[in-house]
């Protein structure tokens, strides 16, 4: 009896903790195919967990940003320079959750890519692109504050819907240049090609594999050095902000005062997507810069955490506008409750002027 319960313990062992490739044949991604990649077989439990968070993360970033961006569109006193830039950027979180989290959750998951070369191309190149819009969307976002704040008499003269139009055209323009060069162009395994297709290359892979160089200049470009401007502009917000608080209590005029703080308010929230789209992403941006330089020694279950991480950003940020901007939360409620339906409902005012 003893014999058959140690048998039954072996096989519960074996069959939530699977054998290494050690120990047993590896399974490959297409068993039929040469040159197959090998799949990592997870517990049916660790599986189901995976895909339960996954799925939730990309139904929260999908909806999230799909009422943001119908909430900017539909409503006319929300159309402002700044909100069309929050609908740039709602626009790349949105398409992220749809293009790039999904098949990427799947990917994640399964270990394997079912999809092709073409579409893994483009996938990785999408990730790429919306991950570079966002950061550049948030760069012209700094921009519009900085004249909101630090030049109010000039900011409706210079941050006029024609503008913001090209400054959304040149987010995208150059991020999906960045994103489909690297990949379309094979630049990111440039000086490499023959160890990338004979060592790295397999059926049923598709990971972005990046020299030192690619990784460098596509996250300095990507990345830092919007980065670094964005944070110089909002410290130079910052202090202009404080100087104007100061010099305000000496003024007894409650438009001025009003206005202030409206400015205030919206500059402060926009600082802080700002700070949680670094938070989420930095980390990722420095193992990905590093990680060439040390042989690819970053284990792939922390390279992908630090790669959703990121991803996550894109859920929280309307998250963030739930919790500061009452004009959504008011948006959401016309849309829950079906009053959107209704002819005049979009000159409804959703805050006061």
């Amino acid at each position: 009896m003893s014999n058959v319960a140690q048998l039954l313990l072996d096989i519960s062992f074996h069959y939530l903790f699977p054998l290494s490739s050690t120990q047993m044949e590896p399974v490959l991604c297409y068993e039929s195919t040469n040159g197959s990649c090998v799949k990592t077989i997870y517990p049916l439990s660790t599986r189901v967990i995976l895909y339960i968070i996954l799925c939730s993360t990309i139904i929260l970033t999908v909806f999230g940003n799909l009422l943001v961006s119908a909430s900017i569109a539909y409503f006319k006193q929300l159309h402002t320079p700044t909100n069309y830039l929050i609908l740039s950027l709602a626009v790349s979180d949105l398409l992220l959750g749809t293009m790039v989290m999904f098949p990427a959750m799947i990917r994640c998951v399964e270990t394997c890519w079912y999809f092709g070369d073409f579409l893994c191309k483009v996938y990785m190149s999408a990730d790429i692109m919306l991950c570079t819009a966002s950061i550049l969307n948030l760069s012209f976002i700094s921009v519009d504050r900085y004249y909101a704040v630090c030049q109010p008499l000039l900011y409706t003269r210079k941050i006029t819907v024609h503008v913001v139009v090209i400054m959304i055209l040149v987010s995208w323009s150059i991020s999906a240049l960045i994103g489909f060069g690297i990949i379309f162009l094979e630049l990111n395994i440039w000086g490499i090609e023959e160890f990338y297709y004979t060592h790295i290359a397999c059926e049923g892979g598709c990971v972005l594999f990046q020299t030192g160089l690619s990784s460098t200049l596509s996250s300095v470009l990507s990345f830092y050095m919007p980065a670094i401007i964005m944070l110089s502009v909002y410290l130079k917000i910052f202090l202009v902000a404080l100087r104007q608080a100061r010099s305000i209590q000496s003024i007894t005029c409650k438009n001025s005062t009003k206005i202030s703080r409206s400015q205030t308010k919206a500059t402060k929230t926009l600082a802080f997507i700002m700070g949680t789209f670094l938070s989420f992403w930095t980390p990722f941006f420095i193992c990905n810069i590093i990680d060439p330089f040390i042989s690819y020694s970053t284990p792939p279950a922390l390279f992908e955490t630090l790669v959703w991480l990121g991803y996550m950003n894109s859920t929280v940020n309307p998250l963030i506008y739930g919790l500061f901007y009452s004009w959504f939360r008011k948006a959401i409620r016309l849309f829950i409750s079906g009053n959107i339906f209704k002819s005049d409902i979009s000159e409804t005012k959703l805050f006061t002027e």
